[in-house]
């Protein structure tokens, strides 16, 4: 049973990482879901587990995107000055209610369903969005506007990271396009990944604290997701992005149905 246990962990570490490889965003996306839906993982345990789980695989990306030069330091402080506030608060939150309690359970399976749903949103319509914004150049946000937008957007990320875990990667990007849309593809993925390795530490502190973390879990997973993640970035090359992104939407589709019922 030990055994059974073990690989079975170890080959969902092994999917996320390939998903999280070839395609950059929703990987993280469906760790969550899959510990709730398929493990029985209570949802606190599962959002606790995946974001410890986050902050060090973030870390590991950021690290690449630094020395890619990739990463928009200015704009990560701004987000950061939003989401790790945010975090805090969401965490005292939680421990106010009850992490633990079957309502809290509840409301975490539909905060975990809804972030998947925007995730959806994200990977289907960013080009769409990204369009509209470049046909209308006025409507860009600057200066001040666009440093307070980006602020309320990282407070935003940061509550929904913290109590579902997911939202750091396609929505974060998302909003990234379109505050700012000069931004290269590499430039958004770095500048997201680097914001998000303080604000999924502070959130996983925080869900330790709570005592929402499972470390035999955690581990198992990561022994997986390294393979996984360096053999989907090496797919990923061969894979079209538009079948890649119908893919994950269809998945995470299934998977917030299946959550919300």
């Amino acid at each position: 049973h030990g055994l059974a246990m073990f690989l079975t962990d170890v080959i969902s570490g092994f999917a996320v990482g390939l998903l999280f490889g070839m395609s950059g965003v929703g990987g993280c996306s469906l760790m969550t879901p899959l510990l709730t839906l398929l493990f029985g993982v209570p949802p606190s345990v599962a959002v606790g587990t995946d974001l410890a789980f986050a902050s060090i695989t973030k870390g590991f990306g950021t690290f690449t995107h630094r020395l890619r030069g990739t990463v928009h330091w200015d704009i990560v402080k701004l987000l950061c000055l939003g989401a790790l506030p945010a975090a805090v608060v969401a965490t005292l939150g939680l421990k106010h209610f009850g992490t633990l309690s079957p309502e809290m359970g509840q409301l975490i399976r539909y905060s975990i369903a809804g972030s998947v749903l925007l995730t959806v949103v994200a990977l289907l319509f960013k080009g769409k969005m990204l369009a509209w914004i470049n046909a209308k150049p006025e409507r860009q946000l600057k200066g001040r506007a666009l440093s307070t937008a980006t602020i309320v957007a990282g407070a935003v990320l940061g509550t929904l990271v913290t109590i579902s875990s997911i939202g750091a990667g396609a929505i974060g990007a998302t909003l990234l396009v379109m505050l700012y849309p000069r931004l290269s593809a590499a430039e958004v993925a770095g500048t997201d990944i680097a914001y998000a390795v303080p604000l999924t530490a502070i959130a996983a502190f925080g869900h330790w604290w709570l005592g929402s973390i499972n470390w035999e879990l955690l581990a198992m997973l990561l022994v997986g997701s390294v393979p996984g993640i360096t053999l989907g970035s090496w797919i990923a090359r061969s894979v079209p992005e538009r079948f890649l992104r119908g893919l994950l939407a269809m998945t995470l589709t299934g998977v917030a149905a299946k959550l919300i019922l």
